[in-house]
């Protein structure tokens, strides 16, 4: 690990960590991991880079250590050319890459975000992992082996409400057909999504997001998240189960994943919460408050606090 200058207004402390040839910029928050301070890591999604987790973070930073990463592709890290760089397999190395530089004796608490929960949801699955992930918090991004496997029984019913379903979803995410076009996602990014991002999320979130000099990169690399992944999955999804408790906190306005998509995790998972709550798809900018207080709750019941009441509800058994 290397120093850098720590950001203004942001996390206390910023490195980079090696993952084979890649390197990653991780960003740290609160002292360092100890009895009573476990190591909380967030993961973020597309087309975002670990800025995104900033409020929520400095909200966990007084009870926890908290760790960022850009993702490969985005923000400061590097950004493989290869589409098969960006396979969950190689996510998984670098988020081990990142656990062994920052919390190489505990296991961690993984929280992830969109593309970041998918990431998350393959860690949290890998036998290699099995003990060094204390709990997953997912939000608004679906194991794709689950995902895949609930949309093969949908068609398999053969029903007008299950039909309905999977129309709903598979129009939720005609982007992804679209990332799979080659260069025009790319050149889109370029010529102008780029900068009408932070437009984009406050019409259509009501978030107000300021600019980020990566944007335009971290979207042309991040379609490759898409390429190397969706298809495969969907041929040949794989039995994974979770080796870890795991909360699942529900946007029940998410435009991109629809709720259903986590209905059926219990049979996937030992130890399941489920948290539906009335927010859109970036919910950590939207109301890092509240996201980060879901995330203190859950993590402070697995370090062995009573289980709040709204926790107790959630309990999915």
């Amino acid at each position: 690990m290397t120093s850098d200058a720590a950001l203004p207004s942001g996390p206390a402390s910023t490195c980079f960590v090696q993952s084979g040839e890649v390197r990653l910029a991780v960003s740290e928050w609160g002292a360092a991991p100890a009895p009573g301070r476990p190591t909380i890591v967030l993961v973020h999604g597309y087309p975002d880079n670990s800025h995104v987790w900033h409020e929520v973070a400095a909200r966990l930073s007084d009870r926890f250590h908290v760790v960022a990463y850009d993702v490969r592709g985005a923000g400061r890290s590097s950004a493989p050319d290869a589409v098969s760089a960006y396979r969950l397999q190689r996510l998984a190395d670098d988020f081990i890459a990142v656990i062994d530089a920052v919390s190489p004796e505990r296991p961690v608490h993984l929280v992830g975000h969109d593309w970041g929960s998918i990431q998350s949801w393959e860690c949290v699955t890998d036998a290699r992992l099995r003990g060094r992930i204390a709990s997953l918090t997912s939000c608004s991004g679906p194991c794709l082996d689950h995902a895949a496997m609930g949309l093969r029984e949908l068609r398999a019913q053969r029903s007008l409400a299950s039909l309905g379903r999977t129309l709903r979803q598979l129009a939720a995410s005609w982007y992804i057909g679209a990332f799979h076009l080659p260069w025009l996602p790319e050149l889109t990014w370029r010529l102008w999504l780029g900068r009408a991002w932070p437009l984009y999320l406050r019409i259509t979130e009501g978030v107000r997001a300021g600019h980020s000099p990566t944007q335009v990169e971290d979207g042309r690399h991040g379609v490759k998240l898409y390429r190397a992944n969706f298809l495969p999955t969907l041929r040949a999804p794989r039995e994974r189960h979770a080796h870890a408790p795991v909360q699942v906190i529900v946007p029940t306005l998410d435009r991109y994943v629809k709720p259903f998509l986590t209905e059926d995790l219990h049979r996937w998972t030992a130890q399941l919460w489920r948290r539906p709550v009335r927010a859109k798809h970036w919910l950590p900018l939207s109301d890092p408050q509240l996201f980060a207080g879901m995330v203190r709750e859950f993590v402070e019941h697995m370090e062995g606090a009573p289980a709040t009441p709204l926790l107790l509800r959630s309990r999915v058994r």
